[in-house]
């Protein structure tokens, strides 16, 4: 399998949230979603379980600012971006 959070530099966001996202590719990275039942604090989830995410999408998702947005639509901004992520790898045989 790929190095995933190697491919995440030069990518499109996938996490896309609307009047957060800077839309620049060169500050994409692999943002991890995290499942309470899979990691604890300081524990990343396994690559496979990331988003390709701008450096203003990562803090949005991340708490590190504040957004107009609920901490669950964040999530789902969140987990809709792993999906879209996981479809890109797929088709390019890479997971």
């Amino acid at each position: 399998m790929a190095n995933l959070r190697k491919e995440a530099r030069g990518r499109e966001c996938q996490i896309r949230i609307a009047g957060i996202c800077n839309h620049n590719p060169e500050t994409t990275v692999l943002c991890h979603y995290r499942l309470a039942a899979t990691c604890g604090t300081g524990i990343k989830p396994d690559d496979v379980q990331g988003a390709w995410g701008c450096s203003c999408c990562h803090a949005a998702v991340d708490g590190q600012i504040k957004t107009e947005y609920s901490h669950d639509a964040l999530r789902l901004f969140h987990a809709e971006g792993v999906m879209r992520t996981q479809a890109v790898l797929r088709r390019e045989g890479k997971l």
